[in-house]
């Protein structure tokens, strides 16, 4: 097939959308599919898998920068259009945020509660949510073949929102990567990097990887390891992420556990990490289908997050891990990461990369694939530019 993928950056050190895309584009191009990119900006991938490049300009408006990618779009020969949620024109649509009123929703509990009803009043006036609106009203008016939810909680959101039909959904969770994420990464580096950590050899480091760590829960977790300190039961945090974690700090202060919540920075590799962690705690506000969770199930950790990540759907509580109610809620959190002190890890972190093993990268390309020909298949396998003609 020649697909085309429409992102704003195709670049994978950007993280998130941008990595799943570039991986993504790596399993297309060696299953044997030509591949179009049409991106604002290009890194080293663009190169590697020798893509057809077709640059957006330069511009800051993200509505403007939609209607430039449909004209592009529109001059295409290609099979499928796939976009990644910059746009609206084309086949799979496939918002990696999630659904962004749902995503505004969950942010609104950051705030405090006298806030929250100034903040909805006055977003819609705002050029950022006014360009917003703008985009959505076309993604969602102008109805693609198929909508990809990465999870049943953002199908829940489509139809909630957007009133999208559900014959339009297809739920396709992430894929992780199963070879570079592997239990057996313990052995090449838990003893080094607890090491260079200060850690003894009977601390439970409770490990977290975010970006935007008020978003991820980081405060939740930072309060739960001063009540576990309180209670006698103390515990090592890592945080893996954002550069601005000075207001945490103080926070982790605040809570007598400075010294128990390490601050670790953006990490290129985080897999020593995950190798030198016993339990992986994200209690997120908003995750449509967390790829550091699957990660962290793949090296073998039994995992904790809220019911707002759609990652979470996955997990049995009490085999792989267990699904926090309330992403706030610190004292649950404490007492989730209290029973799994007590439990059998090991057994729990081998039912973790067994869930894995499910939801791999081939696993998603398969969905994926499928998806392509249903999109196919209902217009009777013309390329969308012989059918615009």
């Amino acid at each position: 097939m020649n697909i085309a993928l429409v992102i704003q950056a195709f670049d994978a050190r950007l993280g998130g959308a941008e990595h799943w895309t570039c991986q993504f584009a790596r399993l297309l191009h060696a299953a044997g599919h030509r591949l179009h990119v049409v991106a604002k900006s290009f890194g080293p991938e663009a190169d590697e898998l020798d893509v057809v490049r077709h640059p957006l300009p330069a511009i800051s408006n993200r509505f403007h920068l939609a209607q430039a990618a449909a004209e592009v779009v529109a001059g295409l020969k290609v099979d499928i259009v796939h976009d990644m949620g910059l746009g609206w024109a084309c086949d799979v649509f496939q918002p990696h945020g999630g659904a962004r009123r749902a995503s505004f929703d969950q942010n609104l509990l950051l705030m405090p509660s006298w806030l929250r009803p100034l903040k909805r009043c006055v977003a819609p006036l705002l050029p950022r949510y006014r360009q917003f609106a703008q985009i959505e009203r076309r993604q969602y008016a102008r109805r693609p073949t198929r909508l990809i939810a990465l999870s049943q909680m953002v199908a829940r959101h489509f139809r909630e929102h957007y009133r999208v039909d559900e014959q339009q959904i297809r739920i396709v969770y992430n894929g992780v990567d199963l070879q570079r994420f592997t239990p057996e990464l313990k052995s090449q580096y838990r003893e080094a990097t607890r090491a260079t950590l200060g850690l003894k050899p009977d601390d439970v480091l409770v490990l977290i990887v975010a970006h935007n760590f008020a978003l991820k829960g980081v405060p939740t977790l930072i309060r739960a390891a001063g009540r576990l300190k309180a209670a006698g039961t103390p515990i090592k945090v890592g945080v893996v992420g954002s550069k601005s974690h000075g207001a945490y700090q103080q926070m982790a202060q605040r809570h007598g556990v400075a010294e128990e919540v390490l601050f670790l920075g953006p990490i290129a590799d985080p897999r020593p990490y995950y190798a030198a962690a016993d339990i992986y705690a994200q209690p997120t506000f908003y995750d449509p289908c967390s790829l550091v969770v699957l990660e962290a199930l793949a090296c073998g950790l039994p995992v904790i997050t809220s019911q707002f990540n759609g990652a979470g759907e996955l997990i049995t509580p009490g085999v792989e891990g267990s699904i926090l109610m309330d992403p706030a809620d610190d004292a649950t959190l404490a007492a989730h990461i209290g029973d799994l002190l007590d439990a059998d890890r090991q057994a729990m972190g081998q039912a973790a990369r067994q869930l894995a093993e499910q939801h791999s990268l081939d696993q998603n390309l398969r969905e994926m694939l499928a998806v392509y020909e249903e999109c196919l298949a209902e217009r009777g396998g013309a390329t969308r530019h012989s059918r615009a003609a």
